[in-house]
């Protein structure tokens, strides 16, 4: 069994995406469009707030970040992505493979914790993204 992560972009996913392909050499390995659903897929099941997001929001998709799934979506397409309360640990191969992830996920983020050697790891810092996604990176 695994557990993976499901983040909602909340009408920014494809842009996401873009990001962590450049970002982090994610690859996208699966992208659906709410046009792509079947014409008889009807309204979303009792319980989801609001109507169907615009045709051309993202419905569903995964992308790997080295053995890694993670899958996203636009969600409601609210444009109020919150990811509180959890965080996406990249293991860096070195230092300076941390440094270079850290300061890709900086670009229009906001740095939590600096890179910087702790009793735990070589180097270490946190980070969240331009789209609010909090990371922690590490070279141990």
């Amino acid at each position: 069994m695994q557990v993976l992560p499901y983040l909602s972009f909340e009408g920014r996913c494809e842009e996401a995406l873009e990001f962590y392909k450049k970002a982090i050499g994610a690859r996208v390995e699966m992208l659906m469009h709410f046009k792509d659903a079947p014409a008889d897929a009807g309204e979303p099941p009792e319980g989801c707030a609001g109507p169907m997001p615009p045709a051309d929001k993202v419905m569903h998709s995964s992308f790997r970040v080295g053995a890694s799934v993670v899958m996203a979506t636009d969600g409601m397409a609210s444009g109020k992505a919150d990811f509180k309360g959890i965080s996406l640990s990249l293991n860096a191969d070195n230092e300076a493979h941390a440094d270079k992830l850290f300061a890709a996920l900086s670009e229009g983020g906001q740095v939590q914790m600096p890179m910087a050697k702790t009793f735990f790891a070589k180097k270490f810092g946190m980070v969240a993204d331009k789209f609010g996604v909090c990371w922690m990176i590490i070279a141990e």
